[in-house]
């Protein structure tokens, strides 16, 4: 399907910079990252999780490193896995040092707790020396004393200002492989921060609502604050902050993505929320057809409504549809075009084939499109 008029969005223009092979802003895709919350320096749980984050589809991980153990984990880290490592680096500053040393992408550093203007530069020579990039990471609950002084509490204004003073800082260094972040729980707050920040300079932006909560509440708190930034053309890497497991945050990174068709990855499913028209079960059939394909990694869209009031118009939007049809018998369309008719017992391992099937098909298509042709 083509992109109408109403539904393209506008992305700022920024500079790229690069999270190991990874790039992020100028006019590659939006990546999606989250991170661990195992113990780093227990290398064998980090590993297993950052590998469960790729599964789901993360382009980005970051671990934190608050003592020299973790940082020195990072070395064996980093060898064991596939997607660039970003190392959260709070008070210390020579833990930055030795993440740069042992293998680390990428350095969050909070200008708030990091320190003086000198450790961050030796912070930077660090990253020159081991090519990495640096994301400044402010946050309205650790703003700089100073700041919080002259404005009296967390503002966007507080907020941008630090972030361009330490932007000025890594610029005075030579330094210009950085994104920033302007992170707060309250919506409207880190809303008008990004806003201003977005205006006020060129660099990538790394978007969250931190602390967002739960993850029935911080989906939607995370929904509505990154959606509103990105649908304005804001943002060049994600980052949903959730108290649930963390490839629960790539889920959701990627679901925010794909309801502005901004990325797309693995099956978008339409389906209504049922009611007394249903022809059959529409909520459990949702659920397990959805959980039989978190598999699938290609992008496809799938329809699942349960009456011929909207079906048929959803179904030719989809590339699947399913729609609910009298005495047990449903109508299956293929591509927009009715195709074939279904009884109730056979939808879920019906529907998951259909899937299933046209995902290795196109898989296919792109393998053979992309392969050298034979001399």
């Amino acid at each position: 399907m083509s992109v109408r008029p109403y539904r393209d969005i506008q992305r700022r223009r920024c500079r790229q910079i690069h999270v190991g092979k990874v790039p992020v802003g100028g006019d590659a895709p939006i990546t999606v990252q989250s991170m661990t919350n195992t113990l780093t320096h227990d290398v064998k749980a980090t590993v297993e999780q950052i590998l469960a984050l790729e599964r789901a589809g993360a382009d980005i991980v970051r671990v934190s490193c608050p003592d020299e153990e973790s940082s020195a984990a990072l070395k064996d880290i980093v060898k064991q896995v596939n997607v660039p490592i970003v190392a959260d680096i709070h008070f210390h500053y020579k833990r930055a040092i030795e993440a740069a040393k042992n293998g680390a992408a990428c350095l969050r550093i909070n200008p708030g707790n990091i320190g003086s203007a000198e450790r961050v530069k030796e912070v930077v020579k660090a990253a020159k020396d081991y090519g990495c990039s640096m994301r400044i990471g402010v946050n309205a609950g650790s703003l700089e004393r100073e700041l919080l002084e002259r404005y009296g509490e967390p503002c966007p204004e507080a907020m941008v200002e630090s972030a361009l003073t330490h932007a000025k800082i890594l610029e005075d260094n030579d330094f210009f492989e950085f994104k920033i972040s302007c992170k707060a729980s309250d919506i409207f707050l880190a809303v008008a921060a990004y806003q201003q920040l977005a205006d006020a300079c060129d660099y990538p932006l790394h978007l969250g609502i931190t602390e967002a909560g739960g993850l029935m509440s911080g989906t939607i708190k995370s929904s509505i604050g990154m959606g509103s930034l990105l649908w304005a053309g804001i943002g060049d890497t994600i980052r949903v902050s959730l108290s649930a497991e963390p490839v629960e945050e790539i889920k959701v990174g990627f679901d925010i993505l794909k309801s502005l068709g901004l990325r797309r990855r693995g099956v978008t499913v339409i389906s209504c929320p049922s009611c007394a028209r249903q022809q059959y079960e529409v909520i459990k059939t949702v659920e397990a057809v959805e959980k039989r394909l978190s598999h699938i990694t290609t992008p496809m869209t799938l329809s699942i409504i349960g009456c011929v009031v909207n079906g048929p118009g959803e179904a030719r939007e989809t590339d699947i549809g399913f729609t609910g049809g009298g005495n047990g018998t449903h109508q299956v369309y293929i591509a927009g075009v009715p195709a074939h008719r279904l009884k109730d017992e056979s939808i879920v391992d019906h529907l998951v084939g259909l899937v299933e099937k046209k995902a290795a098909e196109i898989e296919a298509k792109k393998k053979e499109e992309t392969a050298e042709p034979v001399a």
